[in-house]
């Protein structure tokens, strides 16, 4: 629309002016019943300020009948102020462009505070302007279109209201335009589908044919779809479609236009529902062939008393084939009155109660039967019971079974009464109160107190004070449902005396069944027996003590003859200035001391009571230590072989005793292969477990083992028994002591660890020794040193001597002088304590560990190391005070060496330990 422009003024004649006076004057009518008139609504107004000069009625009706004219909008029409308009006319007058809007929306409030009516306007602000181009006003012109927004909106409303349905709801829908040849449908075409269709099919397809996603479809959804097309008539169906795999549940109608052969197509998957209901109809079929097949009659009954299934038992029960069954009322099956027997048992089944009950049911010849009938409820998933099922047992060979076992069970009853009498056994049934409930006559007899008088006191009562305990906690054992077999404890007799009684008692349903033997009896000969066999074992052990005397004696005195008759001769060559063959007969006595030490010590370790130095030791050094000296003792003959495994552990042993040993093992093996043959010392890592820890006699554990093996002569089990033994021997008078294997047993025992020997005739012995391991490092292997060779004594340095045999004072400190030490002596603790109690230095303690004086050597030596913490000790023993010594485990700077030692090895002692800093 263009911008109004008015014309200028002309000047005019009179008529002239009253004529164009008179044709405004028309044409303002003509214009004013044009507005009035006008379908619209139209306002004009002037001025920046939007005064109004002229509106027409569809405007006031617009405005709700207010006065406007000659009021500016702000001033009439609030309202629209206040929803923006005057801000709208505001840009429309400075910019002179008009302004459209379509359905714009006005909430006309005719008086503040007042209802509001809601308009949709469509309008125009015009511009009007002057000759010089100038905006002096706007024209408004509109339609008042809200019936036509409301029914839009309504419209809209609804269309997202189907849209929404049509998207969210989970059946499939989809509307389909047909194609025919004649009346024959071929194809049809996915106009439009929802989401649920996409989900149930897996296919997206709006907008395609048919043939072309789904060629394979089968004939029936065509013929199906283009009947209701043709006829109007809708379908429901369920079907197939086994090129998607489903079943569908399918409702059809024709929509739109017929002649458009558009249909209309709701459908569910309902795969899940036909699986469900084939493998229900599967399962019926199988259940049905399952109850048929029972010797049971089975049928369900309804809350109305009806049948709902029955199975062919009827036929033998009723005579009537299952489906003459199904569908008829209890009633009519039953008869009156066996329906009114029936009636209470069904009521409280229809109540939910499992109802079991029994009655005669004879069979169609006549022949008695009991039938035992079970109503079981049925109940819906919200609990209520819709009704029962019935079970019919013939159960009349059962009864007879419970006659029969219970004219056993009487007989059986007799025969348990007469035993229960006649048993001389204790039989008896108890509560876990502690009374007894029931005693057979062997207690009366075997006690003296009447069933009555046992019965009325707790069975403790007649319990032996000392066993009360321990019978306390058997009963407690009962009470946990613990059977306790061959239990003893002593009951008093009613004279006085005490009876000892075996008890075999089981915990049964809150009772305690017993059965109990009196054994004071085989008590009595097991004492009897027991003291026998102490006085035999003391017989024996006075036989080995004569054996070992006996031996001793003809060993010693062959010693001693040595030595003495050494020291002899020495005497008289020096009286006769023969001095150049002392040395000789020095040799014989000190080889004959060596050897009565060496028989000590293996009379010792017999014992286990000999003094171990256990140190962390490499027993595969000690055995390639060895080897040389085993090849030269076993002989040429003998060939040697010494297996050692790599990542041997290191054992904590006497490694001297170990070296004696194995050395013997191995005379003994060459003993046993007079003509030559093999032996093989072998090491290995052993882990015992508690069943090979059982059957070596041995904790569980790490240990190491040494073992000896011969190709020799071997030997039987019984001399196997006997090879530990002290001066048992295969050898002949003279050529043993009988106490190799005796010692090597005495030295693995005492260790700590084990010895087992495996040996079969004519195939060879082996022995093993099992030592515990040591976790840590072995130590390096001792230097001999000449007693020359050890260094001297430092300034000042004082050894105190504590040994209650002056003898061994006497060498102790001819040694320590020699070496340049000041010896102190002392002959008792008490005086060795007094000294180490003093201000006097000592450096190191030397001392014997049995001493008189109130105190044996560790106590003293503990007590001068509260004074002297840094005291050095050096224990000499010739007997086994490892006990006293702390079984091997010495505090640090101590340090054992045992009786009768070589002045070489006691000077390197002194020296190592004073040497060492603590």
């Amino acid at each position: 629309m263009q911008p109004v422009i008015l014309p200028e003024p002309e000047t005019l004649s009179r008529e002239q002016l009253e004529a164009e006076v008179r044709n405004l004057r028309a044409q303002s009518t003509s214009l004013a019943q044009m507005f009035e008139q006008a379908p619209g609504f139209i306002a004009l107004l002037t001025g920046p300020e939007h005064r109004f000069t002229l509106t027409n009625a569809a405007y006031e009706r617009a405005i709700d009948h207010r006065d406007v004219v000659g009021s500016t909008v702000a001033e009439a029409l609030p309202d629209a102020a206040a929803q923006g308009y005057v801000d709208l006319l505001d840009a429309v007058f400075r910019s002179g462009k008009a302004h459209r809007a379509t359905g714009a929306r006005f909430d006309v409030q005719a008086v503040p505070g007042g209802p509001v009516n809601e308009r949709y306007l469509d309008f125009v602000y015009q511009p009007i302007t002057d000759a010089h181009g100038a905006v002096s006003g706007i024209f408004v012109e509109g339609h008042d279109v809200t019936e036509r927004s409301l029914a839009e909106a309504a419209l809209r409303e609804n269309e997202a209201r189907y849209r929404t349905l049509f998207e969210s709801i989970e059946v499939g829908f989809c509307i389909v335009e047909m194609r025919f040849e004649g009346t024959r449908a071929i194809d049809y075409r996915i106009l439009e589908a929802n989401p649920a269709f996409v989900r149930q099919t897996g296919a997206d397809v709006a907008g395609r044919w048919v043939s072309e996603f789904a060629p394979d479809l089968e004939r029936h959804w065509f013929d199906t779809y283009g009947g209701v097309a043709l006829t109007g008539e809708p379908a429901h169906f369920e079907h197939y479609a086994e090129v998607f795999g489903r079943w569908f549940d399918v409702r059809a109608l024709r929509t739109g236009d017929p002649a458009e052969n558009n249909v209309a197509i709701f459908f569910s998957d309902i795969t899940e529902r036909r699986t469900v209901e084939k493998r229900a109809e599967a399962g019926e079929r199988e259940l049905r062939l399952i109850t048929d097949a029972l010797p049971v009659l089975i049928s369900f009954i309804g809350a109305d008393h009806v049948y709902r299934f029955a199975n062919k038992a009827y036929e033998d029960w009723f005579f009537l084939p299952p489906e003459k069954v199904v569908g008829r009322d209890v009633r009519d099956l039953l008869g009156p009155d066996a329906y009114a027997a029936r009636r209470p048992h069904m009521d409280r089944a229809l109540a939910g109660e499992a109802v079991t009950f029994e009655l005669d049911w004879p069979r169609r010849d006549g022949e008695p039967r009991v039938a035992e009938i079970r109503y079981l409820p049925r109940r819906t998933s919200d609990g209520v019971v819709d009704g029962f099922h019935v079970f019919v047992h013939d159960v009349t060979a059962r009864k007879r079974t419970e006659a029969d076992l219970a004219r056993q069970v009487a007989a059986r009853t007799a025969e348990r009464d007469q035993i229960w009498q006649a048993s001389s056994d204790m039989l008896c049934v108890a509560n876990l109160d502690g009374y007894f409930v029931s005693l057979n006559p062997a207690w009366p007899a075997t006690l003296g107190w009447t069933e009555a008088e046992m019965k009325a006191r707790p069975f403790l009562d007649f319990v032996h004070t000392d066993d009360v305990a321990s019978t306390l906690a058997a009963a407690t054992g009962l009470a946990r449902g613990e059977p306790q077999i061959t239990f003893e404890n002593r009951y008093r007799h009613k004279d006085g005396g005490d009876v000892w009684l075996s008890w075999n008692a089981v915990p049964r349903d809150g009772l305690i069944y017993a059965s109990v033997r009196n054994v004071t009896e085989a008590k009595r000969q097991a004492e009897v027996l027991a003291k026998t066999e102490e006085a035999l074992r003391q017989s024996q052990k006075m036989e080995a003590v004569g054996q070992l005397t006996g031996g001793l004696a003809h060993d010693f005195n062959n010693l001693l003859a040595g030595i003495s008759g050494s020291l002899e001769l020495m005497q008289t060559r020096m009286a006769q200035g023969r001095l150049t063959e002392i040395d000789r007969y020095m040799t014989v006595a000190q080889g004959a001391a060596k050897r009565a030490a060496a028989l000590t010590h293996r009379l010792l370790a017999f014992s286990r009571r000999q003094t171990l130095d256990p140190k962390p030791t490499n027993v595969n050094r000690l055995v390639t230590d060895m080897e040389e000296l085993v090849r030269r003792t076993v002989g040429p003959a003998i060939h040697l072989e010494v297996v050692g495994l790599s990542g041997i552990w290191p054992a904590l042993i006497d490694p001297g005793q170990l070296e004696n040993a194995l050395l013997n093992l191995c005379i003994n093996a060459r003993d046993a292969m007079p003509d030559g043959g093999r032996i093989t010392i072998e090491t290995a890592n052993k882990w015992m477990d508690d069943a090979g820890a059982r059957q070596h006699d041995m904790p569980p554990g790490q240990y190491l083992s040494l073992c000896v093996s011969d190709t020799g002569t071997g030997m039987s089990a019984d001399l196997m028994t006997k090879v530990f033994e002290p001066f048992f021997t295969t050898k002949p008078i003279g050529e043993g002591t009988g106490l190799g294997l005796s010692m090597v047993y005495g030295f693995a025992r005492q260790s700590g660890g084990q010895v087992r020997i495996y040996s079969e005739v004519g195939e060879g012995t082996t022995v093993c020794l099992y030592l515990p391991r040591h976790y840590g490092d072995a130590d390096d292997a001792d230097v001999a040193r000449q007693l020359a060779e050890v260094e001297r004594a430092g300034q000042g340095e004082t050894v105190l001597i504590v040994d209650d045999e002056p003898s061994v004072r006497m060498l102790v400190t001819e040694v320590l002088e020699d070496l340049g030490y000041t010896a102190i002596e002392a002959a008792d603790s008490a005086s060795g304590l007094k000294v180490l109690q003093s201000d006097v230095r000592i450096d190191l303690l030397v001392t014997d560990v049995g001493l008189p004086g109130g105190m044996n050597g560790r106590q003293m030596a503990d007590a001068a190391r509260e004074r002297r913490p840094d005291l050095k000790v050096l224990f000499i023993t010739g007997y086994a005070e490892n006990a006293v010594l702390g079984n091997g485990h010495l505090l640090p700077g101590m340090q054992v060496l045992t009786k009768p030692f070589v002045l070489e090895t006691l000077a390197s002692r002194i020296k190592d330990l004073i040497a060492v800093p603590l």
